[in-house]
């Protein structure tokens, strides 16, 4: 049996000749192949007006200048995350606000985050933890009743599908990273979905250092004409990079599916095993399933365990809101966090690997620990 990854880094055959045809070219840097990805990431993933961006990373800071957020601001967020959910928002001047989650999930909890909403609360970004969305019917109640905008954090969960709509159509941002281990990857990138036209515009425009390069003309002495009026940045994504992620998108559905299938043999193996819960899954819910993950009593003993039998299971991220980057307000105690920061493990859900793979994981873990 092959050496068993906790991740896995897919790079689809017809890749190498792709990212070879953009090198001969030498039109490397942002151009018709962008485009070409953005076009192809609505029609097979249903993510509304896309824009390519560099890293899931600027697609979050992004998200948050393109709406407004700023000093003064708040925007409420789990501690279940990456730590450059939090730092995105710091990067604005807003401040982090942190809601405690869902014990079964790992997801943000709609009743936490109405009582964190103060009068400077201006928008919510919930985590599709490990790719299974969130409560987003009960969030955009929220947000309607209280004027707040909805910034989803979708870095795990590109595919997935809540309630038969794709992640990508649903909150006003949506935010996609395109990194080496996920799903999709452009080598290093990411992606917002804008459901406003006018997100979207100013989104394409503050990419490229905030000019507007489909407006801006090209004057008699060859330099391109502008007068910017607000910060802009460096956050376009490259022609080699995009050709990478286009032919990715070719295994993307088949990939998903393993995914799928693989969850699906853990979900009937791994119940009614004492001390072990996995986590929830709603069938009105299509996860994308980055991470499969399980609630462990005796959860280092659990590890430990299985690193003996060549299988990685691992924390992933613990809760951030701890980090002495953020201020004083967000260290208030989360209780269900502060539980699930106690037995939370993972285990791998990948395409690559085999049946007889997940059949010894699986009988590994029901031996006991």
């Amino acid at each position: 049996m092959h050496k068993i990854d906790f991740f896995n880094t897919h790079i689809d055959p017809s890749a190498f000749e792709k990212v070879k045809e953009v090198l001969h070219s030498t039109l490397l840097s942002e151009g018709k192949i962008v485009a070409d990805l953005e076009r192809a990431l609505t029609k097979q993933c249903g993510i509304i007006n896309p824009v390519a961006l560099n890293s899931g990373t600027s697609a979050l800071h992004l998200a948050l200048i393109t709406i407004g957020i700023g000093k003064g601001d708040e925007v409420i967020l789990p501690a279940q995350t990456f730590i450059a959910s939090g730092l995105a928002i710091l990067m604005t001047g807003a401040t982090p606000v942190f809601a405690d989650i869902q014990y079964d999930t790992g997801n943000i909890d709609p009743t936490d985050v109405l009582k964190k909403i103060s009068i400077r609360t201006k928008a919510i970004m919930p985590v599709h933890w490990g790719g299974y969305p969130c409560d987003m019917d009960e969030l955009q109640i929220i947000a309607t009743d209280h004027n707040l905008l909805i910034i989803e954090d979708a870095a795990h969960a590109i595919g997935a599908t809540y309630k038969g709509r794709s992640i990508g159509s649903i909150g006003d941002i949506t935010c996609f990273s395109f990194q080496a281990i996920k799903h999709l990857t452009t080598g290093d990138g990411g992606a917002l979905a804008c459901k406003h036209l006018e997100h979207y515009e100013k989104a394409m425009t503050l990419r490229w250092f905030g000019i507007d390069r489909k407006n801006s003309l090209i004057g008699p002495l060859g330099e391109r004409e502008y007068d910017l009026s607000e910060l802009g940045y460096k956050y376009h994504l490259n022609n080699y990079a995009a050709a990478l992620g286009l032919a990715n998108l070719k295994s993307l559905m088949n990939n998903l599916d393993r995914r799928r299938k693989i969850a699906a043999f853990y979900n009937s193996e791994l119940r009614n095993i004492a001390g072990l819960t996995p986590f929830e899954y709603d069938k009105e819910r299509e996860s994308a399933y980055w991470l499969y993950g399980l609630n462990v009593e005796k959860r280092e003993q659990l590890i430990l365990k299985l690193k003996d039998a060549g299988i990685p299971a691992s924390v992933v991220h613990m809760g951030i809101h701890k980090n002495s980057v953020f201020t004083d307000r967000s260290k208030r105690f989360l209780p269900v966090q502060s539980s699930f920061d106690q037995t939370q493990v993972h285990i791998p859900v990948h395409n690559d690997l085999s049946d007889e793979q997940i059949s010894y994981i699986a009988k590994s873990i029901k031996a006991g620990w």
